[in-house]
This record gives C-alpha cells, structure tokens and sequence, in this order.
C-alpha cells in the first residue's frame, strides 16, 4: 500500500496512538490533551499507509528565528523505509523557506546518527542544551 504523506495534524487520537507506541508519555491522557498539543504546532507531517497513521513529526517556531523539530515518529515496524527521512527533510524544507536557520532538536536515544547524515551537529561540550525539569511535588 503506498503511502500518503499530509502537511497537516493528524486526528488527536490517532497521534495519541503513535506517541503511546513510543513509551514516551502517559497511556492515561485522554486524546484531547494531544489535540491541544498539536494546536501548538507551526508545521507537521503526517504519514499514512491506508487509514493507518505510521509516523509523524512536528516543528514549533517562531516562524522567522527559531525552530524546534519534535516528536519525530515512525512505527516500528515501518522503520528503515525513508519514512523518517522525508518527515524531517520536508519540515526543514519548511523551516528553509520561511527563512528560519536556527534549527534544533533532541534526539531520541541512539538516534543522533539519524540527525547527523541530515546535517544536524551535536552541541559544543561547553554549550550544551539544557532542559528544565521543575522539583517534584
């Protein structure tokens, strides 16, 4: 079955779905707390084989500095075959076009050389990205 690439969301259960399918979040939020998620987003891409959401990634931006590509995802079962390839090369395509070359991202665990034969470069040692995590109640 080929498959279909959109420029657009998916449905929020659907993206539910596959971000369940990474182990990345909390099986108990409900689809609609993905749907506000997803209503922050500057450019998606959503892949389809059939009716069947297979893999997804997002930018949130400014729209002119900055850039963030997150929520890169590709069903297991659907990985190797590009589909991760093009998500990313169409939402830089985006970025490129708006004029944004300030461009960055977290890469998933043993995922950096995916990034890297795209052209993304790790962070300097002496200027890495950091992450807030806020004290446990």
């Amino acid at each position: 079955m080929p498959l279909e690439f959109r420029d657009q969301a998916p449905e929020p259960a659907a993206f539910k779905a596959l971000y369940d399918h990474t182990g990345w979040g909390a099986r108990e939020r409900p689809s609609g707390f993905y749907g506000e998620a997803l209503a922050g987003s500057w450019a998606c891409c959503a892949v389809y084989e059939g009716s069947e959401l297979v893999g997804f990634g997002r930018v949130i931006s400014d729209g002119r500095l900055h850039a963030y590509v997150n929520e890169m995802i590709v069903l297991t079962g659907h990985q190797g075959r590009g589909i991760g390839r093009e998500i990313l090369q169409r939402l830089l395509a985006r970025c490129r076009a708006a004029g944004i070359t300030d461009i960055q991202l977290f890469a998933a665990r043993g995922r950096a050389g995916f990034y890297a034969a795209e052209g993304f470069q790790s962070r300097p040692e002496d200027a890495p990205g950091m992450q807030y995590r806020p004290p446990l109640p």
